[in-house]
């Protein structure tokens, strides 16, 4: 089985656009549909044809180009079954555990509820890939629109077991604001201030700063690092719950300039 290519690049403001291509079958999955014309140049410039849009959740932002794109490659839409009725031309739903095969390549679905309601990941296991949208970023996790911060909490559990081998590919490009903030909370830790010179690095050059690992975000992501006791300490929640711990984060981090 060859490797899948990817195309990455950016849409809108601060959006990131991914294209996920199966070399032997010709399938092309477009990350969720954020804008046209930056989603059609790209697999134009790729020569690659559309045939898949794997949603992740209802913003708008994700979704705007759905029906674009379906009119002009005939392409089938797969989301979550939860947010099913606020997804522009969806043509198949899934939901927590579902499996299906993108060419020979199976993929698994994760429910990670937090963002919104319904929000879901794309996981290619045997290709060690994640696509997590808005729930996970490199050094944060995504704001508390329609679920609690303990429903995220639940949500990145899934996503923690996963190898530290696993590319995840993110939503947005909130990296080095992610990073600033985490160095606030976990100032001593060597690897993040290393991590946060090279991100001041890739962004200065106009770099971007997707792909991140599962082992990367699990040395100096702090959603992923609740149990670290400097960072307890710094929140003065040593005998906290983890899940305490992770909403207090994310309070601090909705406040953080």
């Amino acid at each position: 089985m060859k490797p899948l290519e990817i195309e990455v690049f950016t849409c809108r403001s601060d959006n990131y656009g991914v294209l996920v291509h199966d070399p032997e079958s010709g399938l092309t999955a477009c990350i969720d549909a954020p804008e046209e014309g930056p989603i059609v140049s790209a697999a134009e410039k790729r020569g690659w044809k559309i045939t898949h849009i794997f949603t992740t959740h209802h913003h708008t932002d994700h979704v705007e180009a759905n029906l674009a794109l379906k009119g002009r490659y005939g392409c089938e839409i797969i989301g979550p079954i939860n947010e099913a009725v606020a997804i522009p031309g969806l043509d198949r739903t899934v939901g927590d555990g579902d499996e299906f095969q993108f060419g020979e390549h199976p993929v698994r679905v994760f429910e990670t509820p937090g963002h919104t309601a319904g929000h879901i990941c794309f996981h290619f296991p045997e290709d060690k890939i994640l696509f997590a949208a808005d729930t996970l970023f490199a050094l944060g996790c995504g704001r508390l629109f329609e679920r609690t911060a303990a429903d995220m909490w639940h949500s990145f559990q899934k996503l923690a077991v996963l190898p530290d081998e696993t590319a995840i590919y993110f939503g947005h490009e909130y990296t080095q604001s992610n990073a600033r903030f985490a160095l606030s909370v976990d100032a001593g830790n060597k690897n993040l201030q290393r991590r946060a010179r090279q991100i001041d690095e890739l962004r200065a050059e106009g770099k971007f700063t997707i792909p991140t690992m599962m082992g990367l975000e699990k040395e100096t992501n702090p959603f992923l690092r609740v149990a670290d006791p400097d960072i307890r300490r710094h929140l003065v929640m040593e005998g906290a719950t983890n899940e305490d711990v992770f909403a207090e984060l994310r309070k601090r981090k909705d406040n953080f300039k």
